[in-house]
């Protein structure tokens, strides 16, 4: 009787324990249940047919992504009529209850024309309150600044500076105190 009770305990152990008992067989292949009814082919444990989803799936973006603030302001180009806008650089902005102070930096490469006309454009539809112009020699970035124009709302327009190479820095501030973005550009006059 004695003998029957430890054998018991110990087939209980195993069992718990989810170990084979002394000279069980067990099998490392994983078990498989082949599906059946409709969606099975005879003969194939894969289903020949998905279900159909509930509903398709939506490409628009949801409301909560729409209305997402942009990390930082849109992006700025400049450009003359006929000419390829060039993206300038961002520099300093206060934007969505954050912002950057960054130096005056040169911007990026726009080669012109002697007495054309630069019109910037925005990414967004953001409206503008006012904006400003200026510039710095371009071998003393920084230094020496001389203001070239300024204005209120849009568009925002200026003459090209005199000809040489020019750090230029277009500084706006957007309406409905949405913030303020300075972006630069490295302008080459012909």
């Amino acid at each position: 009787m004695v003998a029957r009770a430890i054998v018991a305990v110990g087939v209980i152990l195993a069992g718990c324990t989810n170990q084979p008992a002394a000279g069980e067989i067990t099998s490392t292949a994983p078990s498989f249940v082949a599906p059946t009814g409709p969606t099975a082919r005879p003969g194939s444990p894969f289903p020949s047919q998905m279900p159909a989803p509930s509903r398709s799936p939506s490409i628009e973006p949801q409301a909560s992504s729409i209305n997402a603030p942009m990390p930082e302001p849109p992006a700025a180009s400049l450009a003359v009529e006929g000419g390829d806008p060039v993206v300038g650089e961002l520099g300093s902005f206060a934007w969505n209850n954050s912002g950057s102070d960054a130096p005056w930096v040169p911007g990026n490469p726009i080669h012109i024309g002697r007495g054309e006309q630069l019109t910037l454009s925005l990414a967004s539809s953001i409206r503008l309150e006012r904006w400003t112009v200026d510039r710095t020699p371009g071998a003393t970035i920084g230094s020496g600044v001389v203001g070239m124009a300024e204005g209120a709302g849009e568009p925002v327009a200026f003459a090209a500076p005199p000809r040489g190479r020019w750090s230029v820095s277009v500084s706006v501030w957007f309406a409905d105190n949405v913030g303020s973005a300075s972006y630069y550009w490295l302008i080459t006059v012909d």
